[in-house]
């Protein structure tokens, strides 16, 4: 597949939330989508980012932009991550990885000289079009949102 480059359609994605409900690309139609992925819930990077994310949750309302996140992690992993930090968010349970590969945020990871399979982090904003407007490749966790405000001048 391909690599995802700024100004391509965004892959379609479907998946199930930590409440059991379905939720789609198409459901953001007219408005702006923050989809980012991570790696694990309850782990220190995917804790500061998403927590980041959620504490500026309503500066991203005020700017019409949703903000959803995706990990393999299951529903009831999401609910207690959610509950347990206050997220202001829906958490997609991809536990067959099909958006992360779909989105190229599933691949080969290095780590003390090991190679395996694993989530590689990384945060696309979506248009109103469903276009990709930026991709986040080297997220900052600790300061994810003006991160992404310096990078669109919002």
């Amino acid at each position: 597949m391909e690599q995802l480059t700024e100004g391509m359609a965004a892959p379609h994605f479907e998946g199930v939330t930590q409440d059991g409900k379905t939720i789609a690309l198409g459901d953001f139609k007219g408005k702006k989508l923050i989809l980012y992925f991570y790696p694990k819930d309850n782990t220190p990077g995917c804790t500061a980012e998403s927590c980041n994310l959620s504490e500026n949750y309503d500066y991203w309302l005020s700017k019409g932009v949703n903000v959803v996140g995706v990990s393999p992690d299951s529903i009831a992993s999401h609910q207690k991550f959610i509950e347990k930090f206050g997220l202001r968010f829906s958490l997609i349970a991809d536990t067959d990885k099909k958006i992360l590969q779909d989105y190229g945020a599933w691949g080969e990871k290095f780590n003390y000289g090991k190679s395996y399979m694993g989530v590689i982090r990384t945060t696309f904003l979506i248009d109103e079009k469903g276009t990709i407007e930026k991709i986040f490749r080297k997220v900052d966790t600790k300061d994810h949102t003006n991160q992404i405000v310096k990078e669109l001048k919002f």
